[in-house]
């Protein structure tokens, strides 16, 4: 279909976007030679040829582009649906693109054990929030099922180990119920399912899900 397009603008161009070496010959060959007009009515009537013929191959022009235009709509092969879907498609792609840029935040924010279920939480949905986020050091909060920090934590240890776990587990100990979450300024083991505006020294609000 490309290669019939591109056959039709060649046909366009070499028709319609390149002088026709006679018919220029013809507007520019003075008419008015004989009788007594003299040299300004051969001048005029040259102008006004020339006027009449570029308005005639203008008409023509259009009427020739419509009818290529209108040839290009009719071909059998010209599948007028896919460009109209993939249309509807871009648009409908960007819509759910701007929908899921708003996303939902918790309202209350739970903190909770590792069997308490993980998710929006609200206040007929109490579940514990996995999109915490941290407005004191700008980190993602994060949380290890089953495991508990080991009392020997610092903040020190925190600022630099966040996020890696292969170097905050060194610090994490198994208890099965318990969930450990760290930012990297502030840390937390909690067993049952807590409302985070109890705890009045977390900066962790809910990042969005």
């Amino acid at each position: 279909m490309a290669k019939d397009l591109d056959e039709l603008l060649d046909e366009v161009e070499s028709k319609f976007c390149r002088p026709d070496p006679l018919r220029v010959g013809m507007a520019e060959r003075p008419t008015g030679y004989g009788g007594g007009g003299g040299v300004l009515s051969n001048d005029r009537n040259r102008d006004e040829a020339k006027e009449n013929l570029r308005s005639t191959e203008r008409f023509k022009k259009e009427d020739d582009l419509d009818s290529l235009i209108n040839e290009i709509f009719e071909d059998p092969n010209f599948d007028k649906k896919s460009f109209k879907l993939k249309s509807k498609s871009s648009a409908n792609t960007s819509v759910r693109a701007s929908i899921q840029g708003f996303g939902k935040s918790c309202s209350p924010v739970y903190l909770g054990g590792s069997t308490a279920p993980c998710g929006i939480g609200t206040t007929t949905s109490q579940r514990a929030c996995d999109r915490l986020r941290c407005i004191a050091c700008d980190f993602w909060v994060v949380s290890y099922d089953d495991y508990m920090w080991d009392r020997s934590c610092d903040y020190l240890f925190f600022r630099n180990n966040m996020p890696e776990f292969h170097k905050l587990k060194t610090k994490l100990v198994k208890k099965k119920g318990t969930r450990a979450y760290a930012c990297q300024c502030s840390w937390r083991t909690i067993e049952e399912l807590t409302d985070l505006q109890t705890d009045h020294q977390l900066r962790w609000v809910c990042g969005k899900h």
